[in-house]
């Protein structure tokens, strides 16, 4: 049965009289008795009888009844929900982060906007770039954020780079790395991270550090380089502004001189962006873009 027919059924268990159905249905009298003769035939059994008095429910009418007024009642609370988001933003944002984009810099962005569209229930994941990106691949986020450029067909947005520097007690110049003895703490991350601080490292010294100290998560890296463990590389994403006391931090460049840095994207498929929760995210992270005060060259 459609919708209008459990209506139907509603209002004749609740009059118990044709006439008086009819006219709260807007309908004929021989018009309901037809509809009604119609849904008892999809169920196969007799709902009402009819008297002098009026109707009366069967009992196997009072189970298919109950049925209809339940029905009818979500039905018509759902529709005035509706109505009451009408110009609100509801529904789902998904959302795949890679983690240390999610730690440093994503808290802010989603307290301002659970404030602004309370409506909006958030679901996040977090991973590496190449989890979230194979994630999106298979469609199972409306949106991704991810580090390095992407290789993604659909809509993206870099959102901000951030520069990679030397962090350590003792170290003060690129160039004490000629002669130094400490080791090089070193994060596990995507292969592209890995791969472009290796060619960094063979193109200022022709050579890999001969000690390594490698870790599971960016965080014990970076809090054993600011106990003195050694020294590690770090984007400026994972360094807080009240610790940068502890350490030395000194900015990596290229072989021509410009300094190095990490880019942050926002990906999406056109379709995704067509979601007014999406479109509202959107508008929200445009006041945490950070724009570029130099354009330098940069590692994606």
């Amino acid at each position: 049965m459609n919708i209008s027919e459990y209506e139907i059924l509603a209002v004749l268990a609740e009059e118990l009289n044709m006439r008086k159905a009819a006219a709260r249905l807007y309908i004929t009298q021989s018009a309901l008795s037809q509809r009604l003769q119609a849904i008892e035939a999809s169920w196969n059994v007799k709902m009402f009888i009819r008297s002098q008095r009026g109707l009366l429910l069967t009992p196997e009418g009072e189970k298919i009844v109950q049925l209809a007024k339940e029905i009818v009642q979500k039905t018509n609370k759902v529709k005035e929900e509706i109505k009451q988001l009408t110009g609100q933003i509801s529904g789902t944002l998904t959302l795949a982060v890679v983690s240390i984009v999610a730690q440093h810099w994503l808290p802010a962005v989603l307290k301002t906007f659970m404030m602004l569209y309370p409506n909006v229930n958030v679901s996040l994941t977090t991973g590496w770039t190449s989890e979230v990106l194979s994630s999106m691949y298979e469609n199972r986020f409306q949106l991704g954020i991810v580090r390095g450029k992407p290789n993604w067909s659909g809509i993206a947005t870099r959102l901000f780079s951030d520069q990679l520097y030397l962090v350590d007690q003792e170290i003060q110049s690129l160039e004490q790395l000629r002669h130094i003895d400490r080791p090089f703490i070193q994060f596990k991350s995507d292969s592209t991270y890995s791969l472009h601080i290796q060619q960094w490292w063979h193109e200022q010294f022709q050579a890999l550090p001969p000690r390594a100290v490698i870790v599971d998560q960016i965080e014990t890296c970076k809090q054993l380089a600011y106990h003195g463990v050694g020294y590690a590389i770090l984007p400026e994403i994972a360094l807080d502004d009240r610790e940068q006391h502890l350490v030395h931090m000194i900015p990596l460049k290229n072989k021509r001189g410009e300094r190095m840095t990490r880019d942050t994207w926002l990906i999406g498929s056109e379709a995704a962006w067509q979601l007014p929760q999406v479109q509202a995210f959107q508008k929200v992270l445009q006041n945490f873009i950070i724009p570029n005060r130099e354009d330098p060259h940069f590692y994606a």
